[in-house]
């Protein structure tokens, strides 16, 4: 089973990288972009059994910092 696990800074955590690229945005010339925030994307390749329960504790264990970051859980279909 794949599952993606997609992670992001929650609200009101300061984003140095999603400044960077906004700086960056605004001087080549897109002014209309108003806010950046990046994430990440962590892709999963787990046997069928694994209970959602696991993915949970997977994502608090390691692959989010839950005292910064949020996460979502997303099943792929095959």
């Amino acid at each position: 089973m794949k599952v993606r696990v997609h992670v992001s800074l929650k609200p009101g955590v300061l984003d140095p990288q999603g400044r960077a690229v906004h700086h960056a945005l605004d001087g080549l010339g897109f002014t209309g972009v108003e806010d950046v925030r990046i994430g990440r994307t962590v892709e999963l390749d787990v046997a069928g059994g694994t209970s959602d329960e696991d993915l949970k504790s997977m994502c608090e264990k390691l692959l989010a910092n839950t005292v910064i970051e949020n996460y979502r859980i997303e099943k792929v279909a095959a």
